[in-house]
């Protein structure tokens, strides 16, 4: 119930506008998003390489109002790319195809997309094509595939609530097209997704097993302690060396996880979002794990 009030909120214009002008979500947002300029997300992820943490960037802005925004948001990606080659930045970038203008021509967003691709692989970076909802999967796999046979350099995204996603994977991993698999973040209908958490989980589970085992450097991107436990105790009863794969998480959730995987010598990558079209994301971030909201509410008035 939590979850769907939450999705439900972030569809608001009049309360999305009354947050993204309260001095108090600014300052709790700051956990979770960068910043709004890129010299801001630079310098978060100059000091998780530090760390000894991957990053890939996300400039915030899901879906575009026209053909000229989603050159801007191109546009946008292309200068955090040369940003990762100046700075030589172990990171990626990560990029909605809404953003980039499916919305509005297949064929238009395909050129937006390769734009970045190409530059990417020219730079040794890749970019991740994040995964929308159920009315976006095919056009994505799609697209990505076709950046694939082309380029090489990309990463598709599953989202593990789906039913179809078991069969996505078995066709990416014929193709050799790299996965992050995550749970999924959108409110989908029980006709496409397993309306139950357990469900969910399990499915995880048997799709990150897969690719473990034959998958193409899979990124394993999950917050639940059990699930990466399970991954850990995975690779090691299989021998699987912590170069075949990473493990992938949101800036600023479960730090204390977050350092642990590093210590104990795997790779770890956070998605950074920046930007100034931040509450969607933000909000499909409480509603993907309420308990967000439990921290948020305990950290309402530190400083």
């Amino acid at each position: 119930m939590l979850r769907s009030l939450l999705l439900f909120l972030s569809g608001q214009s009049w309360l999305r506008h009354w947050i993204e002008t309260s001095s108090v979500a600014a300052r709790l947002t700051s956990r979770f998003v960068a910043g709004p300029t890129l010299e801001q997300e630079l310098a978060v992820c100059q000091r998780l390489n530090s760390e000894k943490i991957l990053a890939t960037l996300d400039h915030l802005g899901e879906s575009v109002k026209s053909l000229e925004e989603a050159e801007g948001s191109r546009d946008a990606y292309l200068a955090a790319l040369e940003k990762i080659a100046e700075l030589g930045l172990s990171a990626t970038v990560s990029i909605k195809l809404t953003q980039l203008g499916l919305d509005f021509s297949e064929e238009a967003c395909r050129d937006n997309v390769e734009r970045l691709v190409e530059r990417a692989k020219a730079i040794g970076s890749i970019v991740e094509v994040d995964m929308e909802s159920s009315e976006y999967v095919a056009r994505t796999l799609d697209l990505v595939s076709h950046m694939h046979t082309k380029h090489a350099s990309v990463r598709a995204v599953i989202q593990a609530y789906l039913y179809r996603s078991e069969s996505d994977i078995e066709d990416l991993r014929g193709r050799g097209i790299p996965v992050r698999l995550c749970k999924g973040a959108y409110s989908e209908s029980s006709d496409v997704a397993f309306p139950n958490k357990a469900d969910v989980d399990r499915n995880y589970v048997l799709l990150m097993t897969k690719l473990l085992d034959e998958g193409v450097y899979p990124a394993i991107a999950s917050h639940d302690e059990r699930i990466v436990q399970q991954a850990l105790d995975y690779v090691r009863e299989r021998n699987i060396s912590p170069d075949r794969f990473e493990f992938q998480m949101l800036y600023g959730i479960r730090r204390d996880l977050q350092r642990r995987l590093v210590e104990g010598g795997h790779r770890l990558r956070l998605y950074v979002p920046y930007g100034n079209a931040w509450y969607p994301y933000f909000m499909r971030r409480l509603a993907e794990r309420p308990a967000n909201v439990l921290f948020l509410a305990r950290n309402m008035f530190k400083k």
